[in-house]
């Protein structure tokens, strides 16, 4: 059903930070001021319109509650933003540039999937892979005559073999797609258990699953269950953390995860993505 909700004079939300920042890979940019996406068995369309937020698409449930749900709008990222920017001028800084990132509050299963495609990609391509498997194995939506697909549930998704899923670009994650799928259609992952877990357990067990390794771990953790303490930990986040707080010198891993836990403590995440976000936009 087509729905419509509009709110007025929100702050912290822009949408290429938030679409763009690296969190999620079903939005597509359709102009400067409108994104549209595939959010579970919704097609989203976002739009901004001066002091205006227009979401609008087709939705199963209600919209209003999923907006809220899924975009956050009852954090305070004033608050979050002001004790972050407190810290130092670097965290201060990048702040500003990424001012309007909101973290989505996404599906556990979906971003699981994705991060494990994630995993040595670019997003261009990590988008083309999720895309095929939308349209390989997920259902049809038409929205303003346009198809869009939903992402597979574990029961769509088993459908296919290894070699399916090598067709459709996935490459050496075609093992680890299937292995992981059978593991939660046979019950040996719980997702629903899992992610009552708290998040020291709940990492240690998703790093026995099929590619799963730290970095992507983390990246559900943040990204599906808004475990704001976490810190992933990539290539760009190494870079920027290496310039800033250890003279520009290359850092341990080890090192950058205990430093940022010590000084960004349980808003770290938080911290990550503005870091992130600002050091990538701004190119090596």
């Amino acid at each position: 059903m087509e729905q419509k909700y509009i709110i007025e004079n929100i702050k912290d939300f822009n949408l290429k930070h938030i679409f763009e920042c690296g969190q999620c890979f079903r939005w597509n940019k359709e102009s400067e001021k409108r994104y549209i996406g595939v959010v579970g068995q919704n097609v989203v369309e976002v739009e901004k319109e001066n002091n205006k937020i227009i979401f609008s698409g087709v939705f199963k449930g209600d919209i209003k509650e999923f907006c809220n749900d899924y975009f956050c709008l009852d954090e305070d990222y004033s608050l979050i933003k002001n004790k972050l920017s407190k810290i130092d001028e670097n965290l201060k800084n990048s702040i500003e540039y990424g001012y309007g990132i909101r973290i989505l509050h996404q599906d556990f299963w979906e971003t699981l999937i994705s991060f494990i495609i994630s995993a040595n990609n670019n997003i261009p391509r990590i988008k083309r892979i999720i895309e095929n498997l939308s349209k390989a194995y997920g259902k049809k939506i038409v929205y303003k005559t346009q198809e869009y697909y939903t992402f597979p549930t574990p029961e769509e998704l088993s459908k296919g073999s290894i070699e399916d899923l090598r067709k459709l670009g996935l490459g050496f994650r075609d093992k680890r797609i299937y292995e992981t799928t059978k593991m939660v259609l046979e019950g040996k992952i719980d997702l629903r258990k899992l992610e009552k877990e708290d998040t020291y357990t709940l990492r240690e067990k998703l790093l026995q699953i099929p590619g799963v390794g730290p970095k992507v771990a983390d990246c559900i953790l943040l990204f599906a269950l808004k475990r704001y303490e976490v810190f992933p930990i990539d290539v760009w986040v190494k870079r920027v953390m290496s310039e800033l707080y250890f003279s520009n010198e290359e850092a341990r891993n080890t090192e950058i995860l205990k430093y940022a836990n010590e000084k960004f403590g349980r808003l770290a995440g938080l911290a990550q993505q503005y870091l992130f976000y600002w050091r990538r936009e701004k190119g090596a």
